[in-house]
């Protein structure tokens, strides 16, 4: 239900621990790359579950309830199992998980009154079954799905604030050039009308020549 990179097998969650959790649910949340796990463990207490089976189909109403009594306190000893050794914030959520894989005996554990109250408040650890944790799982991808829309419209934001920038940037840039250009029309204009002078000062003594070369021939 999850891609590869969003989930680990066997993951070490306390540092310099030996104790490995079958999975953990790979989350963000810490500073740089470092993920918060959410540690699953499946327990199958197998014959616990077995004698319970039998005492109801024998009809053995005493075996049933020593069985159903046996089977919380297997559960409550998982649960301070899971606490102890993978839940440590900030390297992993606040709570874990205890993955019953039979729909049966997960009915069995959450019909115990007060049984998933008292795992969730002194262990924090929350009893899931097949179908549960598939709700878990999805709530999960939802939360994941929407960190990517969260990234990638902050990713857009960048940009647009870039592009705000650039575009002052662009603005600016323009302005100087037009002030540039008014600069240089100015300059042009200036040596437009110096052009005009000296013209008229070439034309005064073009004419000042000639009449001088005219006084020399008439002596």
């Amino acid at each position: 239900m999850l891609a590869p990179e969003q989930y680990g097998t066997n993951v070490a969650i306390k540092p310099r621990s030996q104790e490995r959790v079958e999975f953990a649910i790979r989350l963000p949340g810490r500073t740089g790359d470092a993920p918060v796990w959410l540690p699953i463990d499946a327990k199958f207490p197998l014959e616990d579950y077995q004698r319970l089976v039998q005492a109801r189909d024998d009809g053995d109403k005493d075996g049933e309830t020593l069985a159903l009594k046996q089977l919380e306190i297997r559960l409550k000893s998982e649960a301070k199992d899971i606490r102890d050794k993978y839940i440590a914030p900030p390297y992993s959520t606040d709570f874990g998980l205890l993955y019953l894989p039979l729909e049966g005996l997960f009915a069995e554990a959450v019909s115990r009154p007060g049984l998933m109250n008292e795992l969730q408040r002194k262990y924090r650890v929350t009893l899931v079954g097949p179908t549960t944790l598939a709700a878990v799982v999805n709530s999960l991808q939802m939360g994941f799905r929407t960190l990517v829309v969260q990234k990638q419209t902050s990713q857009v934001w960048r940009l647009v604030a870039q592009i705000n920038t650039d575009l002052g940037a662009f603005e600016t840039a323009v302005e100087r050039a037009e002030k540039k250009l008014a600069e240089a029309q100015s300059a042009m204009e200036s040596v437009g009308d110096r052009t005009r002078i000296l013209k008229k000062h070439l034309d005064r003594a073009e004419k000042f020549t000639k009449a001088l070369d005219n006084t020399a021939d008439n002596d």
